[in-house]
């Protein structure tokens, strides 16, 4: 029973996360493109959600940018700069400090969304629900960090980025290379994957159009000339 479990959360359910959020953000673009927005508030009590937004997204990049490259980097690559003990002390640190400063950034979010009767009511379901699993999510990831401590060897993190990387390229290592992992990460792991399925369905989706371009563009100024009296012309200067 343990093995089918096992089966079931870590070979199967990464492929049913995976395929909602890759389909699911296509169909959602497609057929409810006036959804596909982060549905600001920022009208409402904008102090603290400028502290929490701040704190919240510069934590959160962090982490998603280490896990990404911590988990699916093969060894082969990373061990010609670093030992696998001085890439785990390195991700305990790195992470624990955004972690960290995720963790404030998220809480006075969390706050702002459930105590100001304004915000509240400007708030869908999926709104509260994704808020209160991300933080969830992110305390679990904290709760994994003593655990780390007490396994310097890294065998844990080389478990898990083995199993990361065999679901990636398709090739699933046998789920029983997890167990024995103390539950922090595993629960980690599922709750991970299911905001992946969740993604498509709240205001998440917004990651996908980040104006990342605005940072390579050129810029412009609108300068206003008066040619005739009574007329206004326009132009863009570069």
């Amino acid at each position: 029973m343990r093995d089918t479990l096992f089966h079931i959360f870590f070979v199967w359910y990464p492929y049913v996360c995976m395929s909602a959020f890759i389909f699911g953000s296509i169909i959602r673009f497609d057929r409810e493109q006036y959804t596909w927005r982060a549905s600001s508030s920022q009208l409402l009590r904008k102090k603290q959600l400028t502290w929490g937004s701040n704190l919240f997204h510069f934590g959160i990049l962090f982490l998603l940018l280490g896990h990404t490259v911590g988990l699916l980097t093969p060894k082969t690559i990373y061990t010609l700069f670093v030992t696998v003990e001085q890439k785990q002390r390195l991700a305990i640190i790195a992470g624990g400090i955004a972690g960290t400063v995720c963790f404030v950034g998220l809480t006075l979010l969390l706050h702002r969304r459930f105590f100001d009767p304004r915000v509240r009511q400007t708030s869908t379901y999926m709104d509260l629900a994704i808020l209160i699993i991300l933080w969830v999510q992110l305390c679990l990831g904290l709760l994994t960090l003593p655990f780390s401590f007490a396994h310097t060897d890294g065998d844990v993190m080389l478990r898990l980025s083995h199993w990361a990387q065999g679901i990636l390229t398709v090739q699933p290592v046998d789920a029983r290379l997890l167990q024995g992992l103390d539950w922090p990460y595993l629960v980690h792991l599922v709750l991970g994957m299911t905001i992946f399925l969740l993604f498509p369905f709240s205001r998440l989706v917004h990651i996908w159009s980040a104006p990342i371009w605005y940072l390579g563009r050129r810029g412009y100024q609108v300068v206003r000339t008066r040619r005739t009296l009574g007329t206004t012309a326009s132009r863009a200067k570069p």
